[in-house]
């Protein structure tokens, strides 16, 4: 009897192990070779892209599922390479680092996490938290929370008073003089040790604050923060752990020395310059917009009360010039990965950045590239997403219309299905 059940449930195990779900695609977007094709099939099994197949193909075991998108263009699901999902703006932000608790910062977390992945962003890079970043990457991976896959910086890397200090803004006797393990180094011994602090808590990418920041409560949003032997000993150590290293920089002589000192991404880049545009094109460094975010900050910074008095000129003046300085990068051929720094602007809205990107000279194509096969590079997964190709993982969204045609319709994604799980469609509560 023991036998018969043992073989029933191995025969259950393989019966739902080979069914297959198939995507009739009216349009996909070829995202390796910039094309739009039409009338696709792609056959989905154990989380992975089995076929991609002309035409609508039918299946023939009856335990398939079909599902119906030939009305729609399917794309892969998208990358964001710079957000912030422990939080969200609003007016008490900065009260709410004395007032909330980390778990109330981790339930918080999770309804973003939720939101950003229903807006059709599969994969993400969380550019800086307080540690719950990292755990609520556990826990997706996990299966606990429903949100994108997640790449953690965990906290940010600041020199003394620089923009991720997370002292800034408080009083005397709150301040006192944090170090590596929270994030502040003020020299290449205490770089390393950061790095390694960093590892130890599990971070997959390294976030340092190489300028002067917006939102920080500190005087200035552009001048540099560290210096170049500091900025060596970080992407020196973390190369030693398998990790890239992210820079926030506004101001250009911080952006430069970045560069110099081994970061591959430069997030915001407001007051770029030709020269260092010339200097990332030299040392393969690719550029990070956020244009949502500047955009956002220009104009929350002209609600009175709703950001602290030393943060609104800085809001005024950084926040109008990053689609522009995009523009200028991008004819100037440097290297482009869509990230928005939602937190700044609130989760979901992330597709608003191929609107302001394409309305700078970016064409469509290339802008939906930024966000798929470009990400993939960077982030070590050039195999595995990013593409509708066979092997990849399913990792897949859907739009009513066009999106070279129509680049809006990207910021009302209507199907999502990640590793093969469907998250989101069309008629269905969600």
């Amino acid at each position: 009897m023991k036998k018969w059940l043992f073989c029933v449930a191995l025969l259950s195990v393989a019966i739902l192990q080979a069914q297959q779900t198939y995507l009739h695609c009216g349009k996909i977007i070829d995202t390796d070779k910039g094309k739009v094709l039409t009338e696709k099939t792609l056959v989905i099994s154990e989380g992975k892209i089995r076929q991609v197949a002309d035409g609508y193909i039918i299946p023939e075991d009856a335990g398939d599922k079909v599902i119906d998108l030939k009305n729609k263009t399917v794309l892969p699901g998208f990358v964001d390479m710079h957000v912030h999902l422990e939080h969200e703006t609003n007016p008490k932000r900065y009260l709410a680092r004395y007032t909330e608790n980390e778990a109330d910062v981790a339930f918080e977390s999770a309804v973003f996490a939720k939101r950003t992945l229903m807006a059709g962003f599969t994969t993400v890079r969380d550019l800086g938290g307080s540690g719950v970043n990292t755990a609520l990457r556990d826990a997706v991976k996990k299966g606990y929370v429903a949100g994108p896959r997640i790449f953690s910086a965990g906290k940010s890397i600041a020199t003394t008073g620089g923009h991720a200090d997370p002292t800034n803004g408080s009083r005397k006797n709150l301040m006192g003089d944090p170090g590596p393990k929270e994030g502040v180094i003020n020299s290449p011994e205490g770089a390393r040790k950061a790095v390694r602090q960093r590892y130890k808590n599990g971070a997959d990418v390294i976030k340092i604050t190489a300028t002067g920041g917006v939102l920080s409560v500190a005087k200035s949003g552009r001048n540099p923060q560290f210096f170049i032997d500091e900025i060596k000993a970080i992407t020196e150590t973390a190369a030693d752990y398998g990790m890239l290293v992210a820079a926030h920089a506004h101001g250009d002589r911080g952006m430069q020395r970045a560069v110099l000192g081994g970061v591959k991404t430069i997030e915001h880049g407001t007051f770029m310059s030709e020269e260092t545009m010339e200097l990332m094109k030299k040392h393969d460094a690719y550029y990070v917009p956020t244009i949502t975010a500047g955009k956002e900050v220009a104009e929350k910074a002209e609600v009175k009360g709703y950001y602290p008095e030393l943060v609104v000129p800085k809001a005024r003046e950084v926040g109008p010039q990053i689609q522009g300085t995009f523009a200028r990068a991008y004819k100037k051929g440097v290297k482009i990965a869509f990230g928005t720094d939602a937190g700044v602007f609130k989760h979901g809205e992330n597709a608003r950045e191929f609107q302001y990107m394409t309305e700078a000279g970016m064409p469509e194509m290339e802008a939906i590239q930024s966000a798929t096969v470009t990400p993939a590079i960077l982030l070590g997964m050039e195999n595995e997403i990013g593409q509708l190709k066979e092997g990849f993982l399913a990792d897949i969204i859907a739009v009513d219309d066009d999106p070279v045609k129509d680049i809006k319709t990207l910021q009302n994604v209507v199907f999502v299905m990640k590793e093969g799980v469907v998250y989101k469609k069309e008629g269905a509560a969600q």
